[in-house]
C-alpha cells in the first residue's frame, strides 16, 4: 500500500463573467475601454437607445450614430441579491443590481457601489463609473452622484 496521498491540484481563481461583444455592441465595448460611456441615438428622432441594437425603438429606423452621454441619471427600480448564481459573487453577497435611467432617457441595468444595498433608494442620483473587469473590459457600473 502506497502511504503517500495525492496531490491537490491548485483551484483556479474563479472570475467573473465578462460580456462578448457582437456586431452591435462592439463600439460600446471599444469606447468603454477607452473610458467613454457611448450609448445609440437614432439619426431620424433623435432618441438615445441602450442595449445597442439595428433598429430604433421609437420610430423603427436602421440610421443612427454612437454618441457619449453624460453618465448621469437615477436609479429607477432595484433588486437586492442575498445569493450567489455565480460563484465570482459569492463575496460581494448582498448587492443590488439597479435598473438606472440616464439623462439621456435609455435604461440599463448595473450595479451602484459605494452605498449599502438597504440604502439605496428609487430616484437616487448616479454617475457613471467604468470599472476593470478580466480580459481588459471595462464594465459600465454607478455610484451615488456628488451632492445627491
Amino acid at each position: 500500500m502506497n502511504s503517500t496521498s495525492p496531490v491537490a491540484k491548485p483551484v483556479p481563481p474563479v472570475t467573473k463573467p465578462v460580456p462578448i461583444p457582437n456586431e452591435d455592441s462592439q463600439a460600446f465595448w471599444d469606447a468603454a475601454k477607452r473610458g467613454v460611456f457611448l450609448v445609440q441615438q437614432c439619426t431620424e428622432c433623435g432618441a438615445h437607445r441602450f442595449p445597442p441594437q439595428a433598429i430604433c425603438t421609437e420610430c423603427s429606423s436602421l440610421a443612427s450614430e454612437w454618441k457619449p452621454v453624460s453618465g448621469k441619471g437615477k436609479v429607477w427600480s432595484y433588486v437586492v441579491f442575498h445569493r450567489a448564481y455565480h460563484p465570482a459573487f459569492k463575496e460581494e453577497i448582498p448587492y443590488a443590481v439597479a435598473c438606472i435611467e440616464l439623462d439621456e432617457g435609455p435604461r440599463l441595468l448595473a450595479n451602484v457601489r459605494g452605498i449599502a444595498p438597504d440604502k439605496l433608494r428609487c430616484e437616487m442620483r448616479v454617475e457613471a463609473i467604468l470599472e476593470d473587469a478580466a480580459d481588459g473590459v471595462r464594465i459600465p457600473n454607478f455610484r451615488i452622484a456628488e451632492g445627491a
